[in-house]
């Protein structure tokens, strides 16, 4: 598959994404994370999971180099009322692996099994 073959406009039915900040006590203390929601009606869900299948089955290394040069990563951005609702982020989903390399970019940390 081309890079050019990814289409995001495939994007269909309803996709929300947002960050959520949290604030929760334990034990009197004050814990703050964040949340990364993704809401969305059957059809939004199935064209996100179709767009992920996309960029994973992409062969990179066949992906010319004007268009992914070595040591890039596959990525492509949803943005707000367009692929997304109003109501969302932007979201870049993308490849770990690098062109040519395979690396993962410096501040990736495996968990742990």
């Amino acid at each position: 598959m081309k890079q050019s073959e990814i289409k995001v406009n495939i994007i269909g039915g309803h996709l929300d994404i947002f960050l959520s900040h949290r604030q929760d006590e334990i034990d009197s203390k004050i814990i703050k994370s964040d949340e990364i929601l993704i809401h969305g009606n059957p059809e939004g869900l199935k064209s996100l999971a179709k767009l992920l299948i996309q960029i994973a089955d992409l062969n990179q290394e066949k992906t010319d180099a004007k268009s992914l040069p070595l040591g890039a990563r596959e990525h492509l951005h949803l943005i707000p009322n367009i692929e997304l609702s109003k109501s969302s982020i932007e979201v870049i989903i993308g490849r770990l692996d690098a062109k040519g390399t395979g690396d993962f970019y410096d501040r990736f940390i495996p968990r742990e099994l």
